[in-house]
């Protein structure tokens, strides 16, 4: 068992400081980050397994639980077969165990929205998919996400269209807060439909939603709009952004921080709560020297800042928060690995490397329970 360094002494501290985050009371500065799993019903319904999935980050310790990405209606945004909506009220309805057992467990649950956009590799809706332009998007398609090949030429979307997608994350967004969620997180990060209009290569719009990087902000600015005013000005509301893509892992903004500054810049007038960023590896420079994307979005926004990217070993956390560049630690593959993360650095114990098989050869909870119990026979 290769096992990562948990003398963290007061340093981890601060990972245990309670904090607000609009309405929500968090109880630490720890989160599991989204992470698709896959696993609902072939209609995007939760099920008692993913209940009880999301609810052991709670029972284990965590603050904040935020789910896999949702989509949020029936038309193009479902990226994979199996992943959970919330595009009508069944679905909707079948959330509200899933949070009732998050929040009875201490934490705090956010729905993350999502839509797919060019990416999607699964969507019963739909046999197209849409983007901003006719661009294949690069890379294959996820096998883990039973995906195959190329992912295929997009077609690019018209006004009306896109209006559909803006209203589908309002109505997505009001479902989240009927279902007793805590607040929504709006996906526009990691190559899904909003950064694939920011992004200059996928996007080729000479319209008002394309060209330089605020027209190519405009969509992410009028759903976080629509959300708002969907919600009202109580819910807590966030936004994940990102340089680096699921299909193209290395991509980096163009002009650095200047493209940064702008970007942030226009995020820091929406109306959200929080910002949540993610880099392969947090705490390094975004750009090869300077300040981490973490620490950008904090220096140009006036809201908590969440920060992702390989922060499982605990002293890395402490230290990302201790030096000012986030308020709070989000955790993927940490949180796999242990839905106890928050408990086990609390009392020292052991914290294993993260097992890619668990993810394979489908990312889901089926194949996740047989990994952990093929594990637990080889130690007996």
């Amino acid at each position: 068992m290769i096992t990562i360094d948990t003398h963290c002494t007061r340093q981890c501290d601060i990972l245990f400081e309670a904090l607000t985050i609009g309405r929500m009371a968090l109880r630490n500065r720890l989160a599991v980050a989204p992470m698709t799993r896959v696993s609902a019903t072939d209609d995007g319904w939760v099920t008692m397994h993913m209940a009880r999935y999301y609810g052991a980050f709670a029972e284990g310790g965590f603050g904040l639980v935020i789910t896999e990405g949702i989509y949020t209606d029936k038309a193009y945004s479902q990226g994979y077969l199996n992943q959970p909506g919330l595009s009508d009220d069944g679905q909707r309805d079948a959330w509200t165990k899933v949070v009732d057992g998050v929040q009875k467990g201490g934490a705090c649950m956010v729905a993350q929205l999502m839509h797919a956009g060019a990416l999607s590799q699964g969507n019963p809706y739909r046999s197209d998919s849409v983007g901003p332009s006719a661009v294949r998007p690069k890379g294959q398609q996820m096998a883990f996400y039973r995906g195959k090949g190329d992912y295929p030429i997009p077609r690019s979307m018209g006004h009306d269209e896109i209006a559909e997608a803006i209203r589908g994350f309002a109505d997505a967004a009001v479902r989240a807060k009927h279902a007793g969620f805590d607040g929504v997180e709006i996906h526009a990060a990691n190559g899904y439909l909003l950064d694939q209009f920011l992004t200059e290569g996928t996007n080729l719009r000479n319209d008002r939603y394309g060209g330089d990087v605020e027209r190519r902000l405009r969509l992410t600015v009028e759903i976080t709009q629509a959300v708002r005013m969907a919600v009202g000005p109580e819910f807590t509301v966030g936004l994940r952004i990102s340089q680096g893509k699921v299909n193209d892992f290395t991509h980096k903004w163009r002009n650095a921080e200047n493209e940064a500054a702008l970007i942030f810049g226009t995020v820091a007038k929406l109306p959200i709560n929080y910002v949540h960023t993610t880099e392969f590896e947090a705490w390094k420079s975004a750009f090869g020297n300077g300040a981490s994307l973490a620490a950008l979005a904090r220096r140009h926004v006036g809201v908590p800042v969440i920060a992702n990217g390989s922060l499982q070993a605990p002293t890395r956390a402490a230290d990302l928060i201790g030096s000012g560049q986030a308020d709070v630690v989000s955790l993927g593959r940490g949180a796999l690995t242990h839905s106890d993360w928050p408990a086990r650095v609390l009392r020292g114990a052991p914290i294993e490397e993260f097992d890619s098989e668990i993810l394979s050869p489908i990312a889901n909870l089926a194949n996740d329970d047989r990994r952990r119990t093929e594990r637990t026979r080889a130690l007996l």
